[in-house]
């Protein structure tokens, strides 16, 4: 247990030491990584910490809902119960509803995992990162496949639950800071929604009601409790909170898919676990005796992303960071201009202007070049290694790009005076799929438009700054309570060469380089 600010500080500092020696001369590469890992917790969230009766070090618990796209951070307050810290509106994450079977299946992952200080990964191609364990006992009890599903930033997913750079800072320090107060793992409980009898009344046609009911079993234990649940798995089925009989202390061995060995429950937590649920049990089967409607059951469905986001994704509020005052209502963390925002109603209905609808759907990124907001961080690569928690929390390598300069195609001013959209053109999406790996981005290719339905290399934008985009450039940024996120920087807008051909001017729309999805080699 290391409780002592000094002690803590000095193997920071050691660390540091130890990756700036490694790193030789480039000592500018590290420190950037290094601040990344090691970012305090916003004084706002420390008060909020205090205000609940928690100490700033005491153990975590994290819960996270597909449907409604959100993770909960619980943590332990001074009378030894979990109280809810703060909801964090999840990005993105991909897939349906329902537990992850095999690689390649896009599937976000359900059920009960645990995080050790191995699996925080302050080295993360997605900013920063931490590894959920997939597959589990019970993963692997049936056979199910895939690898490194995490928890990340950069707003975009395969299989992971997808924050943003500035809340995945919070989360992170918060289980770094849980760590330093002694606390040997976290768990997070993977649902897919809100355990309720409404919800699984709703969802009573899915084939996955059968394993929903057994996560429900755990997320009772906890609700009763306020206490991290004791998972265990036998007979290729999550046990919770057991003990041997007669004897609490004496160990009991699992085998996942062997036969349960005997044990009890407290008797105390299987009273207020039995009434919790003949009390649902009420309520569903009268919901169903009503026929209440039951939500559509969805396969190959492209994932969820909070409200808060597809509005803001709507409003074309990307690369925009919480703190730009020019922009109001802005979202809880930055939204990256390459972002792919899930196939739903809601944004395919958007109007042309703010994102180019499919039939089907699906929404490419909105065409709006973002005026200059500062320096983009890039990301460096991951070892795909088990992340070694005090040896890495300072990280290894990474690199500053230039800001880049808001133009007009053609070196002048546009007629309505903005510097932030580009005139007409649809995207070519040729992005490659995504893996499951977090790992670094790939070698940037050519960025094409197209023209009269023609594909053509994308040449240079010219290095010309109108004295009207001068004008218009935004006021300067509010404080922020968030960590300091340097935002990701756009690209500038193109200048499309004069071709005779009936082109329009800047009607290319940008699409940034490097984006998240050249970053995947293979596939969940």
């Amino acid at each position: 247990m290391i409780r002592s600010p000094l002690v803590r500080t000095l193997l920071a500092s050691a660390a540091l030491v130890a990756a700036v020696g490694l790193s030789g001369c480039n000592t500018d590469s590290v420190l950037p990584m290094s601040e990344k890992a090691a970012r305090p917790l916003p004084p706002k969230l420390v008060a909020d910490i205090e205000a609940k009766n928690m100490d700033k070090e005491a153990p975590i618990l994290v819960r996270l809902y597909k449907e409604e796209s959100e993770l909960e951070v619980w943590k332990q307050d001074r009378t030894g119960h979990f109280a809810l810290l703060k909801t964090y509106p999840i990005c993105r994450w991909s897939g349906e509803l329902g537990p992850k079977t095999r690689e390649g299946d896009r599937q976000a992952p359900e059920g009960f995992y645990t995080i050790t200080p191995g699996q925080m990964n302050p080295n993360s191609a997605y900013y920063l990162s931490f590894d959920l364990g997939y597959p589990n006992a019970y993963d692997r009890s049936w056979g199910r496949t895939g690898a490194q599903l995490m928890v990340h930033g950069d707003c975009s997913s395969r299989g992971c639950y997808s924050m943003t750079d500035e809340q995945i800072s919070e989360i992170y320090a918060l289980g770094r800071d849980a760590f330093f107060g002694g606390q040997k793992s976290f768990q997070v409980q993977a649902y897919p929604f809100h355990m309720t009898a409404e919800n699984l009344a709703k969802h009573r046609n899915s084939p996955h009601l059968a394993f929903w009911k057994m996560l429900k079993q755990g997320s009772d234990h906890f609700e009763v409790t306020r206490a991290e649940p004791r998972v265990n798995v036998c007979e290729k089925r999550y046990v919770f909170n057991a003990q041997a009989p007669g004897d609490p202390s004496r160990p009991l061995t699992f085998s996942a898919s062997g036969k349960c060995p005997a044990y009890e429950v407290d008797q105390e937590i299987a009273s207020l676990v039995q009434d919790k649920e003949r009390k649902d049990d009420v309520t569903f089967a009268e919901l169903a005796r009503r026929n209440v409607a039951t939500a559509p059951i969805k396969t190959n469905a492209d994932g969820g992303m909070n409200k808060v986001f597809v509005a803001a994704v709507k409003r074309n509020q990307l690369g925009v960071g919480p703190s730009d005052a020019f922009m109001s209502s802005a979202p809880p963390g930055t939204i990256p201009v390459t972002v792919r925002p899930p196939r739903i109603q809601e944004l395919a209905d958007a109007p042309a202007s703010q994102g180019v609808a499919s039939p089907t759907g699906e929404v490419s990124p909105p065409q709006m070049a973002i005026a200059d907001t500062g320096p983009t961080e890039s990301k460096s690569a991951s070892t795909n290694k088990p992340f070694g928690f005090f040896s890495n929390l300072f990280g290894s390598k990474s690199a500053e790009a230039k800001p880049a300069e808001t133009k007009t195609a053609d070196g002048k001013a546009e007629k309505k005076g903005t510097i932030a959209r580009l005139v007409g053109g649809l995207r070519k999406d040729t992005k490659p799929a995504e893996t499951n790996k977090d790992t670094a981005k790939d070698t940037a290719k050519p960025v094409q438009a197209v023209s009269n339905g023609a594909i053509r290399p994308r040449p240079e934008p010219a290095s010309v700054k109108t004295a009207e985009a001068q004008a218009s450039a935004p006021a300067p940024a509010a404080q922020s309570p968030w960590p300091a996120v340097p935002p990701r920087q756009p690209a500038a807008a193109p200048a499309a060469p004069a071709n005779g051909n009936g082109a329009i001017s800047g009607g290319a729309p940008v699409v940034p380089t490097g984006n998240f999805d050249s970053r995947w080699s293979g596939s969940r």
